[in-house]
Order: structure tokens, then sequence, then C-alpha cells
């Protein structure tokens, strides 16, 4: 609840920032409190959930980003133009100030009460026990933090430059890359909260396995129509698959964690996941701009984006498989 109400109060900041210093070190603080949210979160609903329904829940806490992401879709589109780009920041405390009412009146799970108790009386330091958890989970670490890189550059990779991709090469208007956007997160809703349910059946790694496989099988229809339908069946289906993997990892990482770092190994894995693909769409765009078409429009070279992006998204397909494959499975693992 702390975490929330300091990120409402950075996100109405930000809105009111006079100068880009001032924007830049607002929107800084506020990755912080971002990325406090998503471990925490994450733990909670695990923890509370029965064993036998995590899967389509993770599907369901996961594409609550597919969600949002559509909502501020709609909202780009129908605030901006006229009220400007301060009033999306205005606007996105809402959810937030909701999410804090609903906190106030959860419990703690039974889990993290029993954990609780136990370290009740004992000198042993919080730092402690992360050293010694480092020391005897030193490779599963360094896996998760792995396979969030892979996950991020798959979800950055396929989404954040594909507007642009709409817009520059094919010419599309602002408004038909807006729709896009929006039926690729359709597609992401659909396919994180079927293929977290189904990987209650099949296995958390066959489930993303899977869904890598028959993503790289729908780019040909992602990036090489030029009529704008088949464009967006292909956002559909590449979304259907790419977050279909992701609505796995709430409880996949969860179930791999280190009982005591329930919290903090899937939120920081994650961000630094995060981090190291962060630079995923700036990629993407360099190489598309440096690799033109060779046609021409109004005199000027056309970027080569869906040729960059069908690349880089394959190749991030085979990591994340070949890591699956290789990774562990502790489906149904129990908690307490």
């Amino acid at each position: 609840m702390v975490n929330l109400f300091l990120f409402t109060v950075i996100e109405l900041a930000s809105g009111f920032a006079k100068n880009l210093p001032t924007f830049i070190g607002l929107r800084a603080i506020y990755g912080i409190l971002m990325g406090g949210e998503w471990g925490l979160g994450n733990s909670l609903a695990m923890e509370t959930l029965p064993v036998e329904s995590r899967g389509i829940f993770s599907g369901i806490l996961q594409e609550g980003y597919a969600v949002g992401n559509l909502i501020s879709a709609l909202l780009y589109y129908a605030i901006v133009p006229h009220l400007g780009w301060r009033a999306l920041y205005w606007i996105s405390i809402i959810p937030a100030i909701i999410t804090i009412g609903l906190a106030f009146f959860l419990k703690e799970t039974d889990v993290w009460l029993a954990n609780r108790a136990s370290q009740r009386g004992k000198s042993k330091r919080m730092y402690q026990t992360a050293i010694e958890m480092i020391k005897k989970h030193w490779l599963r670490c360094i896996y998760a933090i792995i396979l969030m890189a892979g996950m991020n550059f798959m979800s950055h990779g396929s989404q954040d430059l594909y507007p642009t991709f709409l817009k520059k090469q094919h010419g599309f208007t602002p408004k038909q890359a807006t729709i896009g956007t929006v039926v690729g997160n359709l597609g992401a809703i659909v396919g994180g909260i079927f293929f977290g349910y189904n990987s209650e059946y099949f296995g958390r790694r066959r489930t993303i396995a899977f869904c890598c496989i028959c993503g790289a099988c729908f780019i040909p229809l992602w990036i090489l129509p030029q009529r704008y339908g088949p464009l967006l069946a292909g956002a559909f289906f590449m979304q259907v698959f790419v977050q279909g993997a992701w609505g796995v990892i709430p409880v996949y990482l969860s179930e791999i964690s280190p009982a005591a770092f329930r919290s903090t190994f899937p939120g920081l894995s994650y961000q630094l996941g995060n981090l190291i693909s962060a630079s995923a769409s700036q990629i993407e765009a360099k190489l598309g701009e440096k690799n033109p078409l060779p046609e021409l429009r109004d005199g000027k070279r056309i970027p080569d984006y869906g040729r960059t992006q069908g690349t880089l998204i394959g190749i991030i397909f085979a990591i994340v498989l070949i890591l699956v494959i290789i990774g562990r499975e502790e489906r149904g693992k129990v908690f307490q």
C-alpha cells in the first residue's frame, strides 16, 4: 500500500513536470516504485491461491499488463489530441488509487504469517539469509535473470516498434497503428489466460516452449503482408503466443523461487531482465534504418523495420526455447 501510494504521488507529479530533467528524475523514482510492485503483487497472489488454480490466475495476473496497455492505447487516441500528454499521467493514478482501497481489505498470506512466526526471536538478519540464498542458489538466480532477459526481449521486441513499423514502413495512419496495438493486446489477453490455464496440465516449461515454436511460425504473417488486414491478424496471433508464454511466468518464477525470497526473487529477476532488454526497440530501429528497403517514398529511404523485428524475435524465440528445455520444473510446489 505504501508502494502504491508513493507510485500515485510520483505519477501525478509527472504530469506537472516543467522541464525534461525534472520529468526524467520523476520517472527514475517511478521506475523504483513500479519495479517494487510486481514481485509483491505476484507473491501475494501465488501464496493465496489454491495450488490447482495458479496457472489460470498467473495468466490473468500477467495480462493485467496487456489490459492496461490496451486501455492506455485507447486513452492516448481519445485524450492526447484534446487535453495533451499530461492528462494521461493524471488519469493513470485512478487504477492505483482503486488498488490501494482493495489492498486495505486484504490479509497477509498464511505462508507469510507462518514464516514471520518462525523467524520471531531469531538473531539472523535478512542480509545473512540473502547471502546464504545466493551461495546455495546462485545458478538458479543467473538462470532466472537470463530467462527474463529473453522473455522481455520477446515482449518489447514484438510490441514497442510495431506501431512505428505500421506507420513508417507501410504508411498507415496513427489511428490504424493504434488499432494494431489494440488488436495485439486482445491477442495477448487471450493467449496469456489460455496458456496460463493449460500450463497446469502440460507443465510450465512445455507450455512456454510450445508458445515459442508457434510464435516463430507466425513471424511471416506478422511482418510480410502489405495489406492492413493480414498484418492485424499477424499482430493478434504473435501476441497470443508471446503473451501466452508470459502468462506462465508469474507462477513459474514463484515455484522456482527460494522460499524466503518469493517476493524478491521473481521481482528482481523480472526487472533485471527488463533492464537488459530495454534497448530492444532501439536496436530494431537502428538496424532497420541502416538496412532500408530498396524502393523510395517521397524521395526518401524507407527503413526495413519488418525484417529486423522478424530476425530479432526469431533469435529470441530460439534462445527462450533452449532455456526452458534446460531449466527446472516445480509445478504444483507447496509453498507452506
